[in-house]
């Protein structure tokens, strides 16, 4: 089986897409510039799988270390994790986002043409479908975004489909992942952002640890049952899982595809913190406050693409995924 280089790799979804390739018999080499994520978690995967992980502290646009690792490495095909990932920082931020996403992106595509790497998985997102489509989402609706980390996502979907063009013989899977939250069973790896976590899982983890006092809860007055906001939350395995299958299928299919990774359930803000509640044996401090900007009542997916395309489906439950968060905090209250 192939070498697979896999950017990010030491970030959430790509150490347990690691793993998940590890175990499924990849070799795995992994470039990361630990911006927002921690060598640890390299050690930790080796540990887990039993297996060695060719590791290259650099950054994906920089030309020279990316050869580099194609000239010492037999790279048969990327997964593309790599990139700037806070929605409000890209507000306050955007060229920084532009610069590093995309720019990022345009690196690793022009050494792969170099080396003759023709299959790339990439790790996009449900932010794609903007604001004016009627969930569930389904891949051929039209993409917009509403902030430059969504609109990152968007142009390099329509760049690599125009690479697809190009060259007829390059495969593309553009994942489009909805909430990725859990941790990997053994404890051993999971959600480790640096500084006061974006993402809700993480956040109610830290609070139901004691390291941070409440849960602020973005508006109740949406048009949803409850009043908050709806996500479609996958497991981070299973998702992680779905990679395997994207690369099994960029082996046998040529072009460009969108395919959706989530349940295709919803879930409210309140029903995840009770469910986490309930996972780790305590009240959870929240409080309502405001709305935030750009977001939408509610996310969620369909998913019968990636079950008739990569025989792919979300099995882990809510009780699960915040078991195996709540898991990983209690052993991990400091970080890896």
């Amino acid at each position: 089986m192939g070498k697979i280089l896999v950017t990010g790799g030491a970030g959430f979804i790509g150490s347990h897409t690691c793993v998940e390739f590890l175990e499924a018999g990849y070799s795995v080499v992994v470039l990361d510039n630990l911006s927002n994520s921690k060598q640890e978690s390299i050690r930790r995967i080796e540990k887990i799988t039993g297996k060695q992980i060719d590791f290259y502290k650099a950054d994906m646009r920089d030309e020279d270390a990316v050869r580099k690792i194609f000239t010492e490495q037999e790279i048969d095909s990327v997964v593309h994790f790599a990139g700037l990932k806070a929605v409000g920082e890209s507000v306050e931020k955007p060229l920084e986002y532009y610069e590093n996403n995309i720019n990022g992106t345009f690196v690793l595509l022009k050494i792969m043409r170099e080396f003759h790497c023709k299959k790339f998985v990439f790790s996009s997102s449900a932010t794609v479908y903007g604001v004016n489509n009627p969930v569930p989402y389904v891949e051929n609706m039209p993409t917009s975004a509403t902030n430059p980390y969504g609109y990152t996502k968007v142009m390099i979907e329509q760049i690599l489909h125009d690479v697809c063009v190009a060259d007829p013989a390059f495969s593309v899977v553009a994942l489009r992942y909805f909430n990725p939250i859990g941790a990997h069973k053994s404890g051993l790896i999971g959600e480790d952002p640096n500084g006061i976590p974006n993402n809700l899982l993480p956040y109610i983890g830290q609070v139901a640890v004691g390291k941070l006092e409440q849960i602020s809860v973005f508006g109740n007055d949406y048009d949803t049952p409850d009043g908050t906001g709806v996500r479609d939350y996958i497991h981070v395995v299973d998702l992680a899982k779905g990679h395997v299958s994207a690369i099994a299928y960029a082996n046998q299919n040529q072009g460009f595809i969108a395919i959706n990774l989530g349940t295709g359930q919803g879930v409210s803000v309140l029903e995840m913190i009770h469910a986490y509640e309930k996972a780790c044996g305590h009240a959870l401090k929240y409080r309502i406050t405001d709305r935030r900007a750009g977001d939408i009542a509610s996310s969620y997916a369909n998913a019968e693409l990636a079950k008739k395309l990569l025989n792919w489906e979300a099995h882990e439950n809510l009780e699960t995924m915040c078991a195996d968060s709540w898991r990983f905090m209690q052993q991990n209250p400091n970080g890896l």
